[in-house]
């Protein structure tokens, strides 16, 4: 029978001119018309932002002690392994600083010092997805920021303390920050209509890339330099950015938006009319959730990509002092590309993710499947390109800059996957996973001191590579055969907590 006017038009889509619902994954429908702004910015944008600039101050405070470390501590307890034989030469003729740091701390009190932070950062993941689920995201995710501030005004201090003392710190600093990623997938559980999530999460979460990419030189900078005593500037100035973020979170930010006293209605109804569960999340189905293969399917994908990603992430400066022998106070853009790349890849990921699910052109699971398939092969093989480029300085960068901006195109994969099989429990989701990616925070530093307590260091990193790249197969994988995109039955509860 053919279709009437009405009918076919009830079936148009166009972004441009209607609001978004999800459905069926493979019959996604617009049917409300889009409120337009009339030149304001949207606060559902606003509070995107002040998550990605959340996000921001809490990498640069995660990775200044990465940075700092090389000060802080005598070359001569870093002394290079027996037989370090084929060390890189020093790029343009360049000299090693003389600067040495006041603390006597061999390789592995440093990797147990940065290994701390991660075992506080694993307990907090699903305790914050659930109290961000249940009482709402603003104070679980600004509380969190700000422990992490305080904490880390108070490093320098206690770092003169002892060794033990610094390791409690950084616990106590993972204890605070492991609550941010649960509760950001539960803020963007009420305030990202379901056409709007991958780019808004990817906007989000880049705070992180672009933290670790403006902070990485600056800290380099400032401990090479005399200003509050070098090294220790590291930690006020992140600090001191950290206070003044929370101010303003607590000023813009709610955990929904009929909470919000600046937004208008227009906007609350635009985005309550286009998610897909409008009432609060019910009591948590665990055994639904722990016998689910989909969750399974997130939880072995991010323990692989963090594997990879944390090892970079907290070792890179020491590659590239290490084998490059980058002084990174003097190569700070060079020590910054990867993690701009990144930046830069997990916007367009995210905005191309839901360019081709708004379009109908791919089905969300198909979505989701190609662009972790694509980010995890380009991980592997750009890691391994770093191993076997030795001391070709501009290859070995060149594929760095390329494996670290290959994590960006996960955004649009499993990063976002929680909101799509389960939005309502989406925080608590996040933890779970996040609990099994954290891992990777403190068996690969403990791995990369095992190998690097070998004789080479060139081949040693090549192994350290070629593992994460191995991994990294096992999450493509796993994903790519056990992932889903819709939502799942356990997930659609209506039960009170």
């Amino acid at each position: 029978m053919a279709e009437s006017k009405e009918e076919h038009d009830n079936h148009s889509i166009n972004p441009a001119d209607n609001e978004p619902l999800i459905g069926d994954d493979d019959n996604l429908r617009y049917k409300v018309k889009q409120p337009s702004w009339k030149g304001f910015i949207p606060m559902r944008y606003i509070v995107t932002f002040m998550a990605f600039a959340g996000f921001f101050n809490v990498y640069a405070m995660r990775v200044n002690l990465s940075v700092a470390l090389v000060a802080m501590v005598n070359s001569s307890s870093n002394a290079p392994p027996k037989n370090y034989s084929n060390a890189c030469p020093l790029p343009n003729n360049q000299t090693e600083s003389d600067k040495e740091g006041p603390f006597q701390w061999n390789p592995t009190i440093q990797g147990q010092i940065l290994a701390s932070f991660f075992y506080g950062y694993i307990l907090t993941q699903i305790p914050g997805g659930i109290i961000a689920g249940k009482y709402g995201a603003k104070w679980p995710f600004g509380i969190g920021v700000l422990c992490t501030t305080i904490l880390t005004v108070m490093t320098p201090y206690v770092a003169h303390l002892s060794p033990f003392a610094l390791m409690v710190l950084r616990f106590l600093e993972g204890l605070g920050e492991g609550v941010t990623f649960p509760a950001c997938h539960a803020l963007f559980s009420r305030w990202a209509p379901p056409l709007e999530r991958s780019k808004l999460m990817a906007f989000a979460y880049a705070g992180s890339y672009l933290g670790t990419a403006v902070f990485l030189p600056i800290a380099g900078i400032l401990c090479d330099s005399d200003f509050l005593g070098g090294w220790p500037s590291v930690f006020y100035i992140t600090g001191a950015c950290g206070f003044i973020w929370f101010i303003l979170w607590c000023l813009l930010v709610s955990s929904s938006p009929a909470d919000h006293f600046m937004i208008s209605q227009e906007e609350v109804q635009f985005i309550s009319s286009s998610l897909e569960n409008k009432k609060e999340a019910g009591k948590i189905p665990w055994v639904s959730i722990f016998t689910s293969v989909p969750v399974w399917a997130l939880i072995i994908t991010h323990f692989c990509n963090n594997w990879a990603f944390y090892t970079l992430l907290t070792d890179l400066p020491t590659y590239f002092k290490g084998v490059l022998r980058f002084d990174i106070s003097k190569n700070g853009l060079i020590s910054s590309l990867p993690y701009i790349s990144q930046y830069i890849v997990s916007n367009l990921s995210g905005s191309l993710a839901d360019f081709l699910r708004s379009r109908n052109i791919l089905s969300t699971n198909t979505t989701r499947k190609l662009f972790n398939t694509l980010g995890f092969f380009l991980q592997g093989v750009f890691m391994i390109g770093a191993g076997l480029a030795g001391c070709n300085v501009v290859l070995a960068v060149t594929c760095l800059v390329c494996a670290v901006g290959s994590f960006g195109i996960t955004i649009g994969g499993f990063n976002v996957n929680h909101l799509d099989i389960a939005p309502r429990y989406a925080g608590v989701l996040m933890g779970i996973t996040n609990t099994a990616g954290t891992i990777p925070g403190f068996l690969g530093p403990a791995v990369v001191s095992l190998f690097l307590s070998a004789s080479d260091d060139k081949v040693q990193w090549l192994k350290i590579f070629i593992i994460s790249a191995a991994i990294d197969v096992v999450g493509l994988l796993t994903f790519l055969i056990f992932g889903a995109g819709k939502q799942q039955e356990w997930a659609k509860d209506k039960e009170a907590y």
